[in-house]
């Protein structure tokens, strides 16, 4: 029997200038950047989280914690790699994943063919089963003024 599990996974960042922007894997030319103890990747830790939660293996911080001087600065590849390490561990593949980036500016969308092969690349699935769409917040909140991003990614994992 096949057993089916669903996750959900949220994570936000300051935007501050000086500060090199990552997302979905890659870097982005952007005037801000993501302020992060890691490289601040939000739709890679939101997966993490994601992924985390549906296998029942708490969250991204528990695992990664931002008070360890080790992961300051680490390319979040890094820590899905490890992740993915862990749910294989625990018997989990992945089905598919969904996610969204909310932001403002830069717009995105000629990046995120990129972005999808990079992580479909890491998480060892096929680019047809992850999914990264893009939005903004019409100019409202910390997403609408610029002052931070927000990322959200769903996940089904299964264990055979």
């Amino acid at each position: 029997m096949v057993k089916y599990r669903t996750g959900f996974g949220y994570d936000v960042h300051q935007l501050g200038e000086g500060y090199e922007f990552w997302l979905g894997g890659i870097k982005i030319d952007h005037n801000k950047g993501s302020i992060g103890h890691s490289d601040g990747d939000v739709l890679i830790h939101a997966i993490c989280d994601a992924l985390y939660g549906a296998a029942n293996l708490r969250d991204i911080g528990f695992h990664f914690p931002d008070n360890d001087p080790t992961l300051k600065g680490i390319d979040s590849k890094i820590l899905l790699q490890k992740c993915i390490d862990q749910i294989r561990s625990a018997g989990f593949q992945i089905s598919n994943i969904d996610s969204t980036v909310c932001l403002q500016k830069p717009k995105i969308k000629d990046v995120i063919p990129q972005m999808i092969l990079t992580l479909s690349g890491v998480l060892g699935i096929e680019v047809n089963d992850l999914s990264i769409k893009a939005t903004t917040t019409e100019k409202l909140g910390f997403v609408g003024d610029e002052s931070g991003i927000a990322a959200y990614a769903t996940v089904l994992i299964f264990k055979e």
